[in-house]
């Protein structure tokens, strides 16, 4: 047993347990919601609607196909490599209730990178869409597929918006290019042949059963698979919907903004689950890249919900228009998948009258591990209290928990941890000890009151003659600088201190200088912190959910230096 020091700051109406007992899968879950909310509208992309009801029975005729092929047997893998579409939660659900396993795939990925994930799953069958098949197209003969269902982007728009934005993408935008895949079938034929399948046949799925294999650590080495259980996410999304109870959500009334592409596991369980079982309006966004277009669409909402990252929200606090939108029914924001930047929380309310909540999680933990309580007003720089059901502690390098307020690697124990990597024993028992911990890679430390605040990633610690530094705590001083855009630290090799710290800057504007930024780093961090070098970019590289990604920072250091 551990002292649980959160307990005394939950919000009241939080429980300290989930009964997982409520549900035996995800399944049993989204037919309750669909039954209750059949003539609500679940998911509405470029200006199409989808109704729980359709949802229910596309999802449902998709599932019919499925089983209709002959081809798959309960467990069996089944890929989608897509962006926000309304084809996503039907193929999802579908998958699903077939008592099959979805594998989420980037629809930027490379050759190399599908092929091994397709292998690595073992996946017999993946629904694509057209803009991104000739990747497949050119692996094919190299991968275990049985079945490729093809789709477009304007499949789902109902006619004519349908015709006019596939013809649109493919003939005037070109973003279609050549691919030959034979034997495929077209996602609209299948939901068609599933139609007029009789009856679905049920599967019995329980909690041990995989829903998902979720890829994770393609940063730090060979991208693995992570077990996500029906028991996993119905966990998980209790968890949510209890740490909700505070917030006077409306079931059945919600909207939410739905940026983040869902086959990422934030999106997917807080957008795509958690609110789908309450009834809730997702509006999916195709191109959150796409800022001017981003803020026109959300002009058309009365939104009460938004999930995203840190770089997300500081570009739209930068876009034109949107300090203009009318923010008066938003009453949860959620900031999560990297650490939410204090002047960006503090713009973000400043300008919608909301708190941007930090939440912290990992694809291992189904996400959600800890969030801070939606009662919160102000930004406090911490990842939140561990949710119901779950339990946190600081360890040493040998496993020894330490005590209040000293830095260690934060570990997580819980129902939403997942069963292991794929595959990978030896990964798993890495990560998860025989106490059942899991290991974050997340240097943390708790406060008495049981907020856990991250200092940074271990890998990416940088060391200064002998001092810890954190990328973090660099990256916020710079971000405090008015005319800083967006900002990447990193540790590269010195003879003299062993690490020094660099700083790639994108600005805002031309009155940046790195005179300025070295005056303003000079006021705000003691010597051995400071930058050393600065570099000014037009952009930082991004993963899919736009978190700047340090390693390739580092690897662009690396390669100016050889130059």
């Amino acid at each position: 047993m551990i002292e649980k020091p959160w307990l005394k700051s939950y919000p009241q109406g939080v429980p300290e347990q989930i009964n997982l007992d409520e549900y035996a899968s995800i399944v049993a879950l989204f037919e309750e919601s669909a039954q209750k909310y059949r003539d609500k509208v679940a998911f509405v992309s470029m200006g199409a609607e989808l109704t729980y009801g359709e949802l229910d029975d596309l999802s449902s005729a998709f599932a019919k196909w499925i089983q209709s092929t002959g081809k798959f047997q309960k467990g069996d893998r089944i890929a989608i490599m897509m962006p926000n579409l309304l084809q996503y939660p039907i193929a999802v659900f579908g998958i699903l209730r077939a008592g099959l396993v979805v594998v989420n795939t980037n629809p930027l990925y490379t050759e190399r990178e599908l092929k091994h994930q397709l292998v690595d799953a073992g996946a017999k069958g993946i629904v694509i869409v057209e803009n991104f098949a000739h990747t497949l197209a050119d692996i094919r003969s190299e991968v275990p597929l049985e079945s490729v269902i093809t789709t477009r982007i304007g499949d789902m728009l109902g006619f004519p918006k349908s015709l006019l934005i596939n013809t649109v993408v493919k003939y005037v935008k070109k973003m279609v290019p050549a691919f030959s895949l034979p034997g495929s079938i077209k996602f609209s034929d299948a939901l068609s042949k599933g139609r007029q399948q009789q009856n679905l046949e049920a599967v019995s799925l329980g909690h041990q059963d995989i829903a998902f294999l979720q890829y994770t650590g393609g940063t730090t080495g060979v991208a693995k698979g992570a077990m996500l259980t029906h028991g996993n996410m119905v966990a998980n999304m209790l968890q949510a919907k209890a740490w909700l109870a505070p917030a006077n959500i409306q079931e059945g009334k919600e909207i939410i903004i739905t940026a983040l592409p869902l086959y990422h596991i934030f999106a997917l369980t807080a957008n795509c689950l958690v609110y789908a079982s309450i009834g809730a309006k997702n509006v999916l966004i195709l191109n959150p890249r796409d800022l001017p277009a981003f803020v026109k669409e959300l002009a058309k909402h009365k939104f009460t919900a938004f999930t995203g990252v840190n770089t997300l929200f500081n570009a739209l606090l930068n876009t034109p228009g949107f300090g203009n939108l009318d923010f008066s029914a938003l009453s949860i924001t959620l900031g999560g998948g990297m650490a939410v930047q204090r002047n960006v929380a503090e713009e973000w309310k400043s300008t919608t009258n909301c708190p941007l909540i930090e939440a912290y999680g990992l694809t291992e933990t189904s996400p959600a591990a800890c969030i801070n309580p939606l009662t919160a007003t102000e930004y406090n720089g911490a990842i939140g209290l561990p949710i119901s059901s779950t339990e946190a502690c600081i360890q040493d390098p040998e496993g020894n928990m330490l005590p209040t307020g000293e830095r260690g690697e934060l570990c997580i124990r819980g129902p939403q941890v997942m069963k292991g990597y794929w595959q990978r024993e030896q990964a798993t028992a890495e990560v998860i000890d025989a106490d059942q911990w899991l290991h974050t890679g997340d240097v943390a430390i708790m406060d008495e009151d049981g907020y856990f605040t991250i200092v940074d990633r271990l890998k990416d610690m940088i060391l200064v003659s002998g001092f810890n530094v954190y990328p973090n705590e660099i990256e916020d001083v710079v971000m405090l600088h008015p005319d800083v855009l967006e900002v990447g630290a990193i540790g590269i090799p010195d003879d003299h201190s062993g690490e020094l710290v660099k700083v790639y800057v994108v600005a805002k504007n031309n009155n940046l200088t790195e005179e300025s930024l070295k005056e303003h780093c000079r006021e705000n961090l003691t010597g051995y912190k400071r930058p050393k070098h600065y570099a000014f970019v037009d952009e930082l590289p991004k993963s899919n959910v736009g978190k700047i990604l340090r390693r390739e920072l580092r690897e662009l250091d690396s390669k100016e230096s050889r130059s």
